[in-house]
């Protein structure tokens, strides 16, 4: 009796040690079901995105992707988060081996996939740690998610911007563009959205996890979650007024390896473009690359454009390469008969490895023929990315430009009423490519709350409502052309007000929570270390 009574001073220690918590490892699985897990979950949420365009897949994917993480520790972590990262960008971006090949494929998904992994790890911290900072019930399932989405649009926020100027595709909010939860974008912007969705799958997440509540209300708050963000009101773009605009998609092979002669893609559009004349238009707008002869250098490219602009009775917009000072920029024109390039617009956000090639000397041993691919480089811009056409303001973004969100920003803080996004998708092929990146175009016109019109050499070309749906559209790999009337707006949504500040805010969070988390997990050690032996 004597040596029970002995034994029971340990007891207390114990508890004290280890908090009295619901099970914080629910749903944990063995490693190797969870990076089958993981490579699974990249896949569906690649799935969300176009062509596809399964929306609801993109909030599954990120929601199989946290159940995969948790239990784990940083470093298995990390190890589950390249699973699902190379899953995801091994597929998402598969369009650049059309061709180029697997080189510069697989150079940008591992690139990815690394920032991808550490996002991942950061969040198994939390996953793992945050029930135990936050030990109530409200704790767990009211702060739990907003870090994990803080943390998952930290990452996105980090990979728009660096390295080389960053690489903006494959963010969640673009694979809501067309989804009941697109109109929150105007609210929040694009990486606001991305949060919303990420909370959403955290918070389902957590409430399975959840063991002191009953089923009902653990259904009832994901229910309501959802059903409040979608019966969100849409913000109300107010027309300044109408212009009706021509855009003509030339159907030129315009691809780095395309066989033509020299002046072929500018007699292509101009050729797709003459069936209009006799059309009353305020304005043409070509693709980028569309005038693939300077007309500012060639007259007989000059006397082409002219002649299309006095024919049309209208100024056109088109891209070029243009050459001054020495230096090559991707350019777009706003071309007058008789006048000449009265503007132009030098793309601020070339592509490292397409347009540019950043440290030459240190990549080109890697792969020397293909960094020889890219012998010279464009410079980056430093004009307005607003036109005035005869009172019209024209937002002019070039190809990746319309993925940055600081030009979007940029352009309505100088009066754009109507977005203009000229591209070249000729060297993708018919892949997805044409297809994400309209997706982007569709997201901006509703973050804006202005028209977009997105006009390739090839497709996919469409015309963009401010809220969203499709005016006009043309068929991929055909000439043809695309005339409306469209709406202007000087609108400024809550997202163009607010800038970058949700993108900051909600990041903060995230960093913060996880800070908190590592704390927690710091403190549970060292009481593991205090406690006494035997």
């Amino acid at each position: 009796m004597t040596e029970v009574i002995a034994e029971r001073p340990s007891v207390p220690v114990t508890a004290t040690v280890r908090p009295s918590l619901p099970p914080t490892e629910q749903l944990q699985l063995p490693l190797w079901g969870a990076l089958l897990l993981a490579a699974g979950a990249g896949a569906v949420l690649d799935a969300g995105f176009p062509a596809r365009d399964w929306w609801i897949l993109a909030p599954v994917g990120v929601a199989l992707m946290l159940v995969a993480l948790i239990g784990r520790g940083p470093w298995t972590g990390l190890l589950v988060g390249l699973t699902a990262g190379l899953s995801f960008w091994g597929i998402h971006i598969s369009w650049l081996t059309l061709y180029l090949g697997p080189v510069p494929w697989l150079a940008l998904a591992v690139l990815e996939t690394l920032f991808f992994g550490v996002g991942l790890a950061l969040i198994a911290v939390v996953l793992r740690w945050g029930p135990r900072v936050w030990q109530t019930v409200l704790g767990r399932v009211g702060i739990v998610p907003v870090v994990v989405a803080g943390l998952w649009t930290a990452r996105e926020a980090l990979t728009s911007v660096w390295p080389y100027g960053g690489f903006a595709w494959g963010r969640v909010a673009i694979s809501q563009s067309e989804s009941p939860f697109a109109s929150l974008v105007a609210w929040v912007g694009m990486s606001g959205l991305s949060f919303l969705m990420v909370w959403l799958s955290a918070l389902v997440v957590q409430l399975i996890r959840e063991t002191d509540l009953r089923v009902a209300p653990r259904w009832g708050i994901a229910v309501a979650a959802v059903a409040l963000l979608i019966v969100f009101p849409a913000w109300p773009t107010l027309q300044s007024g109408t212009t009706r605009l021509a855009a003509v998609q030339g159907g030129a092979d315009a691809g780095l390896f395309a066989q033509h002669a020299p002046g072929q893609i500018l007699n292509d559009h101009a050729s797709a473009t003459l069936p209009l004349i006799g059309e009353k238009v305020d304005f043409v707008v070509w693709p980028e690359n569309a005038s693939d002869v300077d007309p500012i250098r060639s007259a007989d490219a000059a006397r082409i454009m002219d002649y299309i602009s006095t024919e049309m009775d209208a100024p056109v917009v088109t891209g070029t390469i243009t050459a001054r000072d020495g230096n090559f920029y991707n350019s777009s024109l706003l071309w007058k008969a008789g006048q000449g390039a009265v503007q132009i617009y030098d793309k601020v956000h070339p592509v490292p490895f397409a347009e540019y090639m950043p440290d030459r000397d240190f990549w080109r041993p890697f792969a020397p023929e293909l960094i020889d691919l890219v012998p010279r480089d464009f410079t980056i811009g430093t004009q307005s990315n607003v036109f005035d056409i005869n009172g019209i303001f024209a937002g002019i973004a070039i190809c990746f430009d319309i993925a940055d969100d600081q030009l979007v920003h940029e352009m309505v803080e100088n009066k754009a009423e109507i977005i203009l996004a000229q591209t070249n998708n000729a060297d993708f092929g018919k892949t997805d490519e044409s297809v994400q990146q309209l997706a982007i175009a569709r997201i901006r016109a509703i973050e804006a709350g202005r028209t977009v019109v997105n006009i390739s050499t090839v497709g996919t070309s469409a015309i963009i409502a401010p809220d969203g749906s499709t005016l006009d559209s043309l068929p991929t790999w055909v000439a043809g052309s695309m005339v409306q009337t469209v709406p202007l707006s000087t609108t400024v949504t809550p997202a163009m007000t607010a800038g970058r500040g949700i993108e900051w805010l909600v990041s903060g969070l995230g960093l913060a929570g996880f800070a908190f988390c590592l704390l927690g997990a710091r403190q549970v050690s060292l009481q593991v270390r205090k406690k006494p032996r035997g």
